[in-house]
């Protein structure tokens, strides 16, 4: 695995952390959500990506990714609106900054590790099928990026 790719997941974790001071700018016309919603939402599905590829067994990994994931990751893009979130990934109605703070530290440590898992560990996504580490990478690229957006149109 590049190391780019690694250098590349931690700039999208400083890019979230840029915007712990906005955490409650909110824009209705763009998103229900305020900046704290989004910075969880991405943060718990970071963490939570990487947990559940530590605990995969590689062994069990089955090829079944799905063309819509191929086509929506290939052109780094999430449409806004469209997937609704699983209740095990929900935000509390309250975000702190100390919450927020404590998911972006776990959230570093385990990029390092991620380089060390196998690379058919993998996660299963509602939509797109067994996602291995090589897609997983992209996927939590372009979800963070794909949150990061909202945020500055939040902003604007």
């Amino acid at each position: 695995m590049s190391p780019r790719k690694i250098i590349a997941l931690e700039n999208c974790l400083k890019d979230l952390e840029r915007y712990l001071p906005n955490l409650e700018q909110r824009n209705l016309k763009i998103s229900k959500a305020n900046v704290a919603w989004q910075l969880d939402h991405s943060l718990k599905v970071f963490n939570g990506v990487v947990t559940v590829l530590e605990a995969s067994d590689p062994k069990m990994y089955v090829n079944n990714f799905s063309l819509l994931g191929k086509i929506l990751l290939r052109i780094n893009f999430i449409p806004r609106g469209k997937a609704k979130v699983p209740k095990y990934l929900a935000s509390p109605e309250t975000i702190s900054k100390e919450s927020l703070l404590a998911q972006l530290a776990l959230a570093k440590t385990q990029v390092a590790g991620i380089e060390k898992l196998d690379a058919y560990a993998f996660f299963k996504h509602p939509l797109f099928g067994n996602v291995n580490k090589k897609r997983a990478l992209r996927f939590l690229m372009v979800h963070t990026q794909h949150h990061l957006k909202i945020i500055k149109t939040i902003l604007k």
